[in-house]
Order: C-alpha cells, then structure tokens, then sequence
C-alpha cells in the first residue's frame, strides 16, 4: 500500500505496539473524523489479528477514495490489545479520553470486547462494532439491558455457531470426542453450548476440559483428554494455544481426527502442525455466500494485499464493520454517539437502496446516504441485519483442511433455517 494513501506513525509512549493509520481520499479534506479500531496483532490471535488488520486498513482506504464521511477524511487509529482484556481495556480507554472517538471497532477475542463493553464503551456512552466475538454472554447482557443498545456484532453468537460444529462433528468427524476448551467466557460458553446440542443430536463426548492460555507445556490435560479412548479432538481455543497442544496430543498417540473452533482456523496454524497430520481436519466458518459484490470486493482486496488473502478468517467481518460504522456515521450527520447509535440499523434499512461493499458501491452509498436517501448495506457477508439486541443471523460453511495443509471449503453450507431448526 503506498505512502499516498496509507500513513502510519508510531504512537510512542501510549502504546508501543499502536499504529495509526489515515487514508487520504479522492479529494483533499480539510477535517478528520477518527475512528478506534482494536485488532490483536500480537499474542495468541496474532496470526489472525494481522490479516485483520489488514483488512481494517483497507476498508479506511476504500471509504476515503469513496469521499469520505460528511465531509472529512475518515482516520482508523489501530491499536494492538496484544490479546490481552486488560490491554484492550486500556488502549480503548486512551482511544475514547484522548482521541475522543465516537465508535470502537473491536475486539476479536470475546473476553477484550467484554472488558472494552462493560468498562469503557457503555460508561462512555459510545458505540461498539466487533467483527469477531462470538461469546452468548453479550446477547444475555443485551437482554438485561446493560449494553444500552450500544454493541453490534458482526460475527454470530456461539449459539449459533455451536450448533453448526455439533452437525458437522456428528455427520462428518466423530461422535465420541474429547472437548477442550480454553477457560474463558468464550471457551466455557462454546463448549456449554456445542454439548447441549450434541447431545440432541445423538454425540456423547467423553469429557469436556479446560486448559489456560498461553502456557509453555500442555502434556497434563493432554494426558487427562485422552483417557476414555476417544475418538479425536473438538478444541476450543486459539492457534497459538492450539499448535503446543495438537502437536502434544499427535506424539501421545492421539487419534487424528479434529475439529477446531472457528478462531482456531488459520492456516499458519495448520502449517504449524503439518499437513500429514491433519487429513481428517474439519471446521466452520460462518461466513457470507458468493455475490457479485464479494466477489468485487475479493477481486480490490486481492489486489491490494496479495492473490488469495481475501478468505482469510474474518477479514471480511472487519471489513464490514467499519464502513457501518462510517456509513452510521454519515447517517447521523454527526459524531454525537447517541445519533450514531441510531443510525446503525438505518445502514441497513430493508427499505433502502441496496449498495455493496467494492468502491464503486461505497461511494454509491456514501451519495446516497449523504442525499438523505435510505439504503441497504449489503456488504461482504451478505444481507445480514443487526436483531434487536445486536446480533446476526447467517449460513455456516463446512471447512476441511486440503491437502496442500490450508483450510477450505468443503461446499457443503449449513442454511439459518437448518440451524433454527437444530436450535429448537
């Protein structure tokens, strides 16, 4: 990406790891309007992270050589929480007293986006997006009333995503597993839910247990997750986690069939681990169906950060959540968070006009919203809507890993209705 229309600079003391990044639009603007986006590039996510990353980045490009918002160039100030809630806790606190942002795009993992939600985003009043928690606990803090409608996600709930991995390891993988889950919000809850569903299914696991990230040896719990003979591994957890286990369970003698959670789906884990290990490698990835739009979008993409990087795990999430914060934005006419808040459901007006995610529609979009003019963003995922308390609904793709070691689709796609109905 060149220096005219990416520049960064380091942010010194307030974070080491910190970049900031504007994008200079067609036409000079005489304002910024900045935005917080918190993306982990280093730690336990970093391998996902920084395609992520790179995707946030490209999406501030895209909306500046669309023109802007109301006027202004549109800044992404990226912060790494380095995987770490506490950190993530503090990089949006420095984000939102110092920078004054109104909208926070992020994070990945459940347990930062949770710290951010209940300690800076809902005491700040502002608005939160996250492309890539999945934890339940958001849609029950809904519920009680304790996002104050501030939090949208576009990544489905683990409720949803639990039941798509239930199917795909009764039909496809093994129906007497061990589970392992990463002791967090987000393991707990997946593996809580994957069971119940399960279980309906006909699936006995031999046992579900935990582990805590990010230690340097996990020869225990892989000797505990073996006894039982089961017949493979669903785990839970991150890549960076799951390279030191997998490899500890293949060389104990572990049978090797998986299953992998969502965020476990990178392909430099795979790589980590091998591909002669892994022929019976499976997943889900909730993710949008072929359109024209995404397919234009993947064609920009490509271009720009390299042939093929456009399927990597949830780059098209963060994609998505930053021209719906920007086009909020737009909407409201202001950077007042409650105006914004507001408008983040106008984005996607099923009344409006519908505009799509590549260049040529962002600026159709930002023209009309600019006109007043309702629309209908149906960005990279598809027609996805925001229900009542933030969350979305969307199809699960079955995943293998192929020969050549990467992650790919199988073909097969699991529809809402088929999760609602497993659902009941």
């Amino acid at each position: 990406m060149s220096n005219r229309t990416l520049t960064r600079r380091a942010l010194g003391a307030v974070s080491l790891a910190a970049l900031a990044f504007a994008t200079a639009p067609a036409q000079a603007q005489t304002c910024t309007i900045t935005i917080g986006i918190i993306i982990s590039q280093t730690g336990p996510m970093a391998s996902i992270g920084a395609q992520m990353a790179k995707s946030a980045q490209f999406s501030v490009k895209q909306i500046n050589d669309a023109g802007g918002v109301n006027g202004c160039a549109l800044k992404g100030d990226l912060r790494d929480d380095q995987t770490q809630p506490s950190v993530a806790v503090d990089q949006a606190k420095q984000l939102v007293d110092i920078s004054r942002v109104p909208v926070l795009v992020g994070a990945i993992t459940s347990a930062s986006s949770l710290a951010m939600l209940t300690s800076v985003t809902v005491p700040s009043k502002i608005v939160q997006i996250t492309p890539a928690s999945s934890s339940p606990t958001f849609t029950t803090l809904a519920k009680e009333g304790k996002t104050e409608g501030r939090f949208f996600r576009t990544f489905p709930s683990d409720a949803l995503g639990a039941v798509a991995a239930a199917k795909v390891a009764y039909d496809h993988v093994f129906k007497k597993p061990v589970i392992v889950y990463v002791n967090n919000d987000y393991g707990v809850n997946l593996a809580k839910e994957f069971q119940a569903a399960f279980a309906k299914l006909g699936g006995k696991p031999t046992q579900a247990i935990p582990y805590n990230p990010s230690q340097a040896s996990y020869a225990p719990e892989v000797s505990k997750a073996l006894q039982g003979d089961p017949e493979g591994l669903y785990m839970i957890g991150t890549p960076g986690d799951g390279t030191t286990f997998v490899r500890t369970w293949i060389s104990q003698g572990g049978k090797q069939k998986f299953l992998f959670s969502d965020g476990m789906l990178s392909d430099k884990f795979f790589g980590d681990i091998g591909a002669k290990f892994l022929g019976d490698a499976w997943g889900t990835r909730s993710s949008g169906l072929k359109s024209d739009t995404r397919e234009a979008w993947q064609k920009e993409y490509d271009a720009v950060n390299g042939a093929g990087s456009s399927p990597a795990l949830a780059v098209d999430r963060v994609y998505d959540a930053t021209p719906i914060a920007a086009l909020a934005i737009q909407i409201a006419g202001s950077t007042k968070p409650d105006e914004i808040r507001a408008a983040v459901r106008k984005v996607q007006d099923e009344k409006g006009e519908v505009v799509g995610a590549d260049l040529a529609s962002l600026k159709k979009a930002f023209a009309l919203a600019k006109a007043k003019k309702p629309i209908r963003y149906v960005g990279v995922l598809g027609p996805i809507a925001f229900d009542q308390w933030g969350d979305i609904t969307g199809p699960f793709l079955v995943m293998k890993v192929n020969a050549q070691g990467k992650i790919a689709p199988t073909g097969t796609v699991l529809a809402k209705e088929e999760i609602d109905k497993l659902m009941k």
